[in-house]
């Protein structure tokens, strides 16, 4: 199911955990009971990233977002994490200005690994991705 945005959004900055699994439907019912989370069964394809994604919110107020990523394909970046069983992969901060984050992060040695795009899951709000010096991957959200 492609949809334009999700409907939740967390209260903070802090908006999401990024888990990547081999498969969204094998794993969604595991991870919901687990983190004592709902699930709207919305699935976003995002050609641009070359992943299925799906969020779940839990029922704990304040929390972030959980995200699972399901690589779209041989040639999915999470590919052979998936392989490999997946794990924890990311974690997102939404910023009021993506440009400004993105210079603030390459003053402080981060790598920007993916420039500002659209993404399907957040309706065509642009996201870009950077790498710190500690091996933290982060995802930039523009408000």
């Amino acid at each position: 199911m492609n949809a334009i945005s999700i409907t939740w959004q967390p209260q903070g900055a802090f908006h999401h955990v990024g888990f990547v699994v081999a498969s969204i439907q094998s794993s969604v019912q595991g991870f919901a009971d687990l983190l004592q989370a709902d699930w709207d069964e919305q699935v976003f394809h995002d050609p641009n990233q070359g992943v299925r994604v799906t969020f779940l919110k839990s029922r704990r107020a304040g929390d972030p977002l959980w995200e699972l990523v399901e690589p779209a394909g041989e040639q999915s970046p999470v590919q052979s994490f998936a392989a490999k069983g997946g794990g924890l992969h990311h974690v997102c901060y939404v910023v009021d200005d993506l440009e400004k984050a993105l210079a603030e992060a390459r003053l402080l040695k981060a790598i920007v690994t993916r420039q500002p795009m659209p993404a399907v899951a957040f309706g065509g709000r642009r996201i870009a991705w950077i790498y710190t010096r500690n091996r933290l991957l982060i995802e930039y959200l523009e408000r």
